[in-house]
């Protein structure tokens, strides 16, 4: 039987909103929100928060989190994630959430499990919502995703994609940072060099679509607020604390 953990990267140096993960609503960090969701989980084994700051750290032993130290000079959350996996050869599966999710539910983490589960040709799982609001559509920082029939990633862009060259043809799909890995596949992922298109966009998951891993989506009616800036935090605060 195969196992899972849960991986929760959380740096302190965020280079828009510095210590993101210890920021308090109803005295409790963000980082807590997230952990306290994903201990819910029923289709992971363990959850560990990984981190390169002590300060972190700290505060995660404070509400008893399994938390591992990793270097500080990664690039990217995948990197951070795959330096703790490698210590762990009992697990199969990893799920990469980001410790900026505070609205993160179990049933959502576990849908990004099952969809990794059930298909044995998948590397990598991952969630989208449907958008309709203009606003997001275009915005860059709400990164679009198109799939086949079959729900197989074609493309992430921070354009929207499909161009509507013709009206109403098809729906967008906003794309939501959990990931679910084939532990093979995540360390596969991290080991290659960085693609073109990936560079451009700004975008890791590409260079797994670039390299011809395939990513298999699912669609979720969640609509988290991921904390990037002041404001981020600001609407989580105002949803917490009413």
């Amino acid at each position: 039987m195969t196992k899972t953990a849960i991986i929760i990267p959380a740096r302190y140096a965020s280079t828009r909103l510095p210590a993101k993960p210890l920021l308090e609503v109803k005295n409790k960090p963000i980082i807590q929100y997230v952990y306290e969701a994903a201990i819910k989980s029923k289709l992971a084994d363990e959850v560990i928060i990984a981190t390169d700051d002590e300060r972190i750290k700290k505060t995660a032993e404070k509400f008893n989190a399994n938390c591992e130290m990793t270097k500080v000079d990664h690039k990217c959350g995948s990197d951070r994630i795959a330096e703790v996996a490698l210590r762990h050869d009992e697990f199969d599966n990893i799920l990469n959430l980001q410790g900026d999710e505070p609205q993160i539910t179990p049933e959502v983490i576990d849908l990004a499990i099952e969809t990794l589960l059930k298909d044995k040709n998948t590397d990598i799982s991952t969630l989208v919502r449907e958008i309709k609001d203009e606003n997001q559509i275009n915005n860059p920082n709400c990164v679009k995703c198109v799939f086949d029939k079959d729900f197989n990633a074609l493309y992430f862009s921070r354009c929207p994609i499909p161009y509507e060259r013709n009206k109403n043809c098809s729906p967008y799909y906003a794309h939501i940072g959990i990931y679910g890995y084939k532990k093979k596949s995540l360390i596969k992922m991290t080991q290659l060099n960085q693609a073109p298109f990936e560079k451009q966009e700004s975008l890791e998951q590409l260079r797994a679509l670039y390299n011809g891993m395939k990513i298999k989506v699912a669609i979720t009616d969640l609509n988290p607020t991921g904390i990037d800036t002041i404001e981020d935090f600001e609407k989580f605060k105002k949803i917490i604390e009413g």
